[in-house]
């Protein structure tokens, strides 16, 4: 019987690499890269042996689709921000086993949704970056599903973390499960960006994004998912926030009692809100 150790929403902004350089960013994201290692303590403690990530920067438009190819492998240049994330070389073991279960599982849910064993099917940074961090000495199996999905339903994303958690339990697995996106997405427009690398684009994202915070740390989730859709449209929220949406399903969407932990305060970047945030699993 498996079980889901740790589930928690991470953030993978490219400017964790450039805060481990010399220059005058340096130590700039410590907080984050800081909580992201806690989750890797916290997985280490628990003896997680596997890894399901969300990711925000694997963009699909039709379908849904999992990467349960059995080994990942490759050296990773960024082709969004090339000068941040480059020549990251990667090696992980995957689950094709758990990839191929949850497929199975969300297609009964009616989830249009398939899980490719294709040795070249890259991973994204929305997976490789918390695994940099989380995942160092590469002992954690590796497990991506695409997250960022602009014409799919919230719905169906919050089927799949249904699907997640029911193909866990019913596996060997003991998994933590990653929720990889920011909170609001609206990046600074181009002549901004370079002044604007630690600011909020808008100042309603923040309020909203902090409004989001408090009701994550006070449990008060049947308020939240109510507000999910809205929220991701009004504040461009990542990959139209499929990814908290799945983690949402996996945890129970509005029927979660749980009360999110703060890993990493709140922070803005390149006119986005970011957190770290662990949601406990229900006993």
């Amino acid at each position: 019987m498996g079980k889901i150790s740790l589930a928690a929403k991470v953030t993978h902004v490219p400017s964790m690499f450039l805060s481990e350089l010399p220059g005058q960013h340096h130590g700039c994201r410590q907080s984050a890269i800081d909580g992201l290692i806690e989750i890797r303590r916290r997985c280490e403690a628990d003896g997680v042996d596997t890894l399901v990530v969300f990711d925000t920067h694997w963009l699909v438009n039709s379908g849904f689709h999992i990467n349960a190819s059995a080994r990942y492998q490759g050296i990773y240049t960024s082709n969004e921000f090339p000068q941040f994330i480059q020549n990251l070389t990667y090696d992980y073991e995957g689950a094709p086993e758990l990839g191929d279960a949850v497929a199975q599982i969300a297609r009964g849910k009616g989830v249009r949704i398939e899980a490719h064993h294709v040795d070249t099917l890259e991973l994204e940074y929305g997976t490789l970056v918390p695994l940099k961090y989380i995942n160092p000495d590469h002992r954690m199996k590796v497990l991506s599903i695409a997250a960022w999905c602009p014409w799919h339903e919230l719905e169906d994303s919050r089927r799949i973390g249904e699907a997640v958690r029911e193909a866990i339990e019913a596996s060997g697995c003991n998994a933590a499960v990653l929720a990889s996106g920011s909170l609001s997405h609206r990046i600074h427009d181009n002549n901004e960006a370079q002044a604007g690398i630690h600011t909020i684009s808008n100042e309603f994202y923040r309020q909203v994004d902090k409004r989001v915070l408090d009701l994550w740390t006070q449990g008060r989730f049947e308020e939240f998912t109510a507000m999910l859709p809205e929220y991701a449209r009004a504040c461009h929220g990542e990959g139209l926030m499929h990814d908290t949406a799945m983690l949402m399903g996996l945890l129970g969407w509005d029927k979660y009692t749980g009360k999110a932990e703060i890993l990493t305060d709140y922070f803005t970047s390149s006119g986005t809100g970011q957190v770290n945030a662990v949601f406990p699993m229900a006993a």
